[in-house]
């Protein structure tokens, strides 16, 4: 890598490309694109010449070319693996879209394949660089809030039944699940970089009679943290017309409500502060719906991991965690009974 830019390689071109390709153009000073591959060569170059970047012919074509430092991966989910080897054994850095992958296992297989190449792993998890999240990451590091006594992330959501009938939205078999690995994962990996790791569950998943799906449009669980306090989750697409997910902690010396990019603290003494500003997350009809700066500072955060040879935030490892709460989650409503989560920090 040259000191000035990292090179990158795009693979996937739908509709979650959109911010990336919008970030990548405003971080143009400090990375540059070597080029885009989709499997359609009309998709890819039409998106390569929206956004001003080279298409690419083949996705060997960017694993051997040693200008490539790291690939941005924004497949879904079910196209991972073989992508992660192949660019991994040619020695480049990846980050990727969340989920990691379809389950816990395939995920951890994906964090090996890494690791034992020696190459970084980071995971689009914006939402932990808004400025109410890292404000609120803040507080709780300096024990300004005191500990934590309980925990309560809601994502209230809309999707219209034309979201799901595009061909592999919300099964198992391309994204592994519905509205927790699609859509709440991001403000259950908020909460837990937060808290900390969930070590125990038990939750009720249903599809509503408002869609007609494969997989769950509706989670409510009770969870106890591995630090001992306790929380609830409660996750769907099917509150129309959809409002902002949010997170609450009630602290020794605060509660705190995070919603909408805004961090309102409640302090015990009958002071109340609020940080950040008002931002969308695409929970409502239109998914796309919110801004693109989250995802130009988390790609910029990685570049600069890469640059100083440091693991990126959030890490392979570190989404490992979501990934456990998310199977164990689904595994107590399906069996119908609590779920421990083994070996949570690891």
């Amino acid at each position: 890598m040259t000191e000035e830019k990292l090179g990158l390689a795009v693979i996937g071109t739908g509709m979650a490309a959109t911010p990336h390709a919008r970030a990548l153009r405003d971080l143009a000073d400090r990375i540059d694109v070597r080029g885009v591959y989709s499997r359609t060569k009309e998709k890819r170059e039409a998106f390569a010449a929206e956004y001003g970047f080279p298409a690419a012919g083949s996705i060997d074509a960017l694993a051997d070319n040693p200008t490539v430092d790291a690939v941005l991966l924004i497949t879904p989910p079910n196209q991972r693996i073989e992508l992660v080897r192949r660019f991994a054994e040619a020695g480049k850095h990846i980050l990727m879209e969340k989920p990691v992958e379809r389950t816990t296992g395939a995920a951890e297989e994906i964090v090996r394949i890494c690791e034992a190449n020696g190459v970084r792993l980071g995971i689009v998890l914006q939402h932990r660089y808004r400025e109410a999240s890292q404000k609120l990451k803040s507080l709780i590091d300096v024990g300004a809030l005191g500990p934590i006594g309980l925990a309560r992330a809601d994502v209230p959501w809309w999707r219209e039944q034309s979201y799901y009938d595009e061909p592999g939205r919300g099964t198992y078999e391309r994204d592994g699940g519905g509205v927790l690995i699609s859509q709440a994962i991001h403000t259950l990996d908020l909460m837990l970089s937060l808290t900390g790791p969930v070590s125990e569950v038990q939750a009720v998943a249903a599809t509503t009679r408002f869609h007609k799906m494969e997989s769950e449009d509706f989670v409510a669980g009770g969870v106890l943290f591995a630090a001992g306090f306790p929380g609830a989750v409660v996750a769907t697409t099917a509150s129309y017309p959809g409002d902002a997910e949010s997170i609450t902690l009630g602290c020794e010396k605060a509660s705190v409500h995070l919603q909408s990019g805004v961090l309102t603290v409640s302090w015990r003494d009958g002071r109340t502060e609020t940080f950040g500003e008002t931002g969308g997350t695409g929970g409502g009809a239109d998914p796309m719906a919110f801004p693109h700066g989250w995802h130009r500072d988390l790609i910029a955060a990685f570049a600069e991991a890469v640059r100083e040879e440091r693991e990126p935030v959030p890490s392979g490892r570190d989404a490992l965690d979501v990934h456990r709460l998310i199977d164990a989650l689904i595994a107590s409503s399906r069996e119908r009974r609590a779920i421990e989560i083994s070996n949570p920090t690891s």
